[in-house]
């Protein structure tokens, strides 16, 4: 496309954007026109579709859990969560018949009892025959108690930049940090770490470390070593406390322990592919076009490939928090919505494909496992059934409701933070904590879990009185958590919240974090070649 027409296009597209990211526009065609025409362009240009003109997200199978596998490319679908797979068959196959026996081998006749043999005229009397010998019972060892092996160690942290996820720039600084990545993986990309470099290593494995943290700015200043021009002879081959600085560096943009020692997770991290690295941000930053989230004061952000949770205020984070999120079959949705209300020892209405797919199953191997959970069953009238009433080997349950009390076993925990919205989703405390303690923590059904979830719930609900001291602070919380009754606080002033998918993002600063692909939707780009424009836009950019 000829560049003026480009411009228009994409002048156009911008100005269609511009309805949710406002704050953008401004900068896009007063500050920085050059910027935000080439980074569209190339989103554009590698994706085929306009960033803008989306309708539906992508999804995906299920990836190994691998904490920073590099990402194939998967065929986009919708991006709210995947409906519930069906009831499985639970009719029984009919056992299959028994084979015919061979005709090469004749039937035995079953042995026929041993008669005695006949006495022998003369001869002395036989012996009597010994009875059977006693045999000594086979008693069975005892098994070995089976010891599970240690956990590996955590290599995942939550990130302590104060800066959010995301504010009104991220879309921006995100394109634009996307038309980097897309120059590096044009220039040849970065070299391939093959082993674990320990602080003692030296010589070439050093100086290529080095060259590898240099091409993407976190060893030196400024915008690294220029792509395709570096050599690893050109940089020192000993470990140094600058490198050591930039491993770190590297680890914090990618959500790890900042050890200083490449290996593990790190290793992993630093050998994803540059155009892997372009297309989690062009995929990224076309999620959030046009986006109508309403930034204010007081906002909470989950990135859900960050399992984790933001609560910001004044444009910095307040506290944040680990989360558990929907394991990539029972996907946790971009939304956005607004918090209203914080319930305090909530019930939990089992939704209807847990039933199906769960509950059903289990109550025809083990009838009392809704009377351990303490799940009632309710009919239209809110009267309790009897479970043995019900048919089990059936599909009739899903008529009923069925309803978790509240308590300590309760699968919401003690608080449950309502957010109405169409995916029925919402955050909540939950009785499985030491799936906080995890790397992988994709393993809800779609809702947030919250470690530290009464510091959050008393976050939100600050100028919000009807406490017995007052306010609802945490110790005001857990007391009227400790009576056991049931109690819902609504907000005085409801709280913005949104659920974003961001495996690529950058700040105003320009630092660039990365995050798994767990969903497997990144698409934009993936299997095709960024190719370099050489044209005025791109010189223009590249200079900036």
């Amino acid at each position: 496309m000829p560049t003026a027409a480009r411009q228009d296009a994409l002048s156009s597209a911008f100005a269609k954007a511009g309805r949710g990211w406002s704050g953008d526009m401004d900068r896009m065609n007063l500050v920085e026109p050059c910027r935000g025409l080439r980074t569209t362009a190339r989103i554009l240009a590698i994706s085929g579709l306009g960033l803008w003109g989306l309708q539906a997200h992508a999804q995906s199978s299920l990836l190994s859990p691998s904490p920073l596998a590099a990402t194939p490319a998967v065929p986009p679908s919708a991006v709210s969560p995947p409906p519930a797979a069906p009831a499985p068959d639970i009719s029984l196959p009919a056992a299959p018949a028994v084979p015919p026996a061979a005709t090469t081998m004749p039937t035995l006749p079953a042995p026929a009892a041993q008669a005695a043999p006949a006495a022998i005229p003369g001869a002395s009397p036989a012996t009597p025959t010994a009875g059977p010998v006693p045999t000594t019972p086979i008693v069975a060892a005892k098994p070995k108690r089976r010891i599970a092996p240690p956990a590996p160690p955590r290599e995942t942290a939550l990130s302590n930049d104060p800066e959010p996820t995301l504010t009104p720039e991220t879309f921006f600084e995100t394109a634009k940090a996307s038309e980097h990545y897309a120059a590096i993986a044009d220039a040849g990309g970065w070299p391939e770490i093959p082993l674990p470099v320990p602080p003692s290593a030296k010589g070439n494995a050093v100086s290529t470390l080095r060259l590898r943290l240099a091409i993407e700015g976190d060893l030196g200043s400024g915008e690294g070593a220029e792509p395709g021009s570096a050599t690893a002879g050109m940089f020192d081959s000993k470990w140094g406390p600058d490198l050591t600085a930039a491993v770190k560096r590297f680890q914090t943009r990618h959500g790890l322990k900042e050890t200083g020692i490449v290996a593990g997770a790190t290793l992993k991290a630093i050998n994803v592919p540059a155009r892997v690295r372009f297309t989690e941000l062009a995929s990224s930053a076309q999620r959030l076009a046009g986006r109508q989230f309403g930034f204010g004061e007081r906002y909470v952000v989950v990135n859900i490939p960050s399992a984790a949770v933001e609560a910001v205020e004044n444009g910095r984070v307040a506290r944040r928090f680990v989360a558990v999120v929907g394991d990539p079959d029972h996907a946790s949705p971009e939304v956005d919505a607004k918090v209203v209300a914080v319930n305090l020892n909530p019930t939990w209405t089992v939704p209807t494909s847990i039933i199906k797919n769960e509950i059903i199953p289990k109550m025809q191997h083990d009838p009392g496992y809704l009377s351990r959970a303490k799940i009632r069953i309710l009919d239209g009238a809110g009267s309790t059934i009897n479970p043995s009433s019900v048919d089990w080997t059936s599909q009739r349950a899903t008529n009923y409701i069925l309803r978790q009390d509240s308590g300590s076993a309760n699968s919401l925990g003690s608080i449950r933070i309502n957010m109405p919205n169409k995916f029925a989703v919402y955050m909540h405390d939950t009785p499985s904590k030491r799936l906080f303690g995890g790397d992988y923590r994709f393993l809800s059904h779609g809702c947030v879990r919250v470690q530290g979830v009464y510091d959050l719930a008393s976050w939100l609900l600050q100028g919000t009185g009807g406490a017995t001291g007052g306010t609802w602070d945490k110790a005001a919380i857990e007391s009227q958590i400790a009576t056991g009754d049931h109690q819902e606080i609504k907000l005085s002033r409801p709280v913005s919240v949104t659920w974003v998918y961001l495996t690529g993002w950058a700040n105003a600063e320009g630092a660039v974090q990365f995050r798994d692909d767990v969903y497997g939707i990144d698409t934009v780009g993936a299997g095709a070649q960024a190719q370099a424009d050489p044209d005025p836009i791109a010189t223009a950019l590249k200079q900036q």
